[in-house]
């Protein structure tokens, strides 16, 4: 399983959320490049990078951070947040951004997500399904709509899509545990690499991931008040 410490941007600080509430915000660090650095330094892979702020905007705000990441660490990144056109895309991925995050704009045009793939293939866009009680929401959150989270991820299959990060809205930031079920249903319907995110809070989440067969598990706010150890879960989940 594939872990990805989580770094939040807003107003160019490494931030976390609680259910996705732009009120509800705290600051862990000043420089997101710092906390990037000290991930790897603890054996992280892969980054998993937001633009808070984009994600309301509908375009890329936290440049500047997300450029001193991609400088400063060695390992791949994935970025989501704001990123709703072609050319969003293609700039991200000039700046050395290594999979970009596709929310809003799946639901809204489909298509988009197909010609993406075609130019840029199926390792390089990923598409975040975001769910209230099962439905798809959109823009930030702020918007529920009339989409299942199967039914969105049975048409990205469709269009070539490898990899989708699913978030149980409820759960993010709550350190009450990932939907385990729901994330585990979607691995096992669609075949694809769903990379669980919200709600994990300690190390027994992670086992329960493991074992439900989720391909991979984004970690927040347990990494940053300390409930999860980075350099162990990695030995523990991604060496097996």
């Amino acid at each position: 399983m594939q872990l990805y410490p989580a770094i939040d941007m807003k107003g160019g600080k490494c931030v976390r959320l609680t259910q996705g509430l732009f009120q509800n915000v705290k600051v862990y660090s000043d420089r997101p490049s710092d906390m990037a650095r000290l991930w790897c330094s603890q054996g992280a892979s892969f980054l998993h990078l937001v633009d808070l702020d984009g994600a309301l905007a509908g375009r890329s705000v936290n440049e500047d951070a997300i450029k001193d990441i991609v400088k400063n660490v060695s390992v791949p990144t994935e970025l989501g947040g704001g990123i709703r056109s072609r050319e969003a895309v293609k700039n991200m991925l000039s700046l050395g951004i290594s999979r970009v995050i596709i929310g809003t704009k799946a639901v809204e045009n489909p298509e988009f997500i197909r010609d993406l793939i075609d130019e840029f293939g199926p390792e390089k866009i990923v598409v975040g399904v975001d769910a209230k009680n099962g439905m798809v929401a959109v823009e930030g959150w702020e918007r529920v709509s009339s989409l299942t989270a199967e039914e969105l991820c049975m048409t990205m299959k469709q269009y070539g899509v490898r990899h989708i990060v699913y978030t149980d809205i409820s759960r993010d930031g709550m350190l009450t545990g990932p939907n385990v079920l729901a994330t585990k249903d979607l691995t096992e319907k669609t075949g694809l690499d769903i990379i669980a995110s919200g709600g994990v809070s300690s190390m027994e989440d992670l086992h329960h991931l493991a074992e439900a067969g989720v391909q991979g598990a984004i970690i927040g706010k347990a990494l940053y008040e300390e409930r999860v150890d980075l350099r162990q879960a990695v030995d523990l989940f991604e060496s097996r």
